[in-house]
């Protein structure tokens, strides 16, 4: 677990650096914020899935936090992230040594969700599919 490693930028997605970091807070309102063991926080507004298993044969639930019906995230709790990526299709997905895996895709209409980090990083699915990225010098990347 490194906080000092900057994001990895590749074709198609960032690699984010929040492997080995375990989720610590988790707070619901209008959206599902994950709090981390160091300065990265994942703030989710849009449904997302939460599952379990493989990829293809796991079982997944549909998480709505507009309306606070997000119960089953607090099996993150404690969870250790084994990888997180932001796609600039402007999908985020977390996996965790529990099995569990959140995706999170863009919405056509508003930003889905946002993830903030130390040196003032900002990850945010923007409406339609893209995805910002603002790094501490204040430059926007895409």
């Amino acid at each position: 677990m490194s906080t000092e490693e900057s994001p990895v930028e590749h074709e198609d997605r960032w690699i984010l650096n929040l492997r080995g970091m375990r989720v610590t807070k988790i707070s619901a309102d209008f959206r599902l914020v994950l709090v981390f063991d160091s300065d990265w926080q994942v703030a989710l507004e849009a449904p997302f899935s939460l599952s379990h298993g493989a990829v293809h044969a796991g079982q997944s639930v549909l998480l709505n936090p507009e309306s606070q019906d997000v119960t089953a995230a607090l099996d993150l709790f404690g969870a250790k992230v084994l990888s997180a990526v932001a796609f600039k299709s402007g999908t985020l997905r977390l996996v965790f040594d529990t099995g569990l895996r959140l995706t999170c895709s863009s919405d056509p209409s508003f930003e889905a969700w946002q993830v903030t980090g130390p040196a003032q990083w900002l990850f945010v699915s923007l409406p339609g599919s893209d995805l910002a990225v603002w790094a501490g010098s204040g430059t926007r990347e895409s």
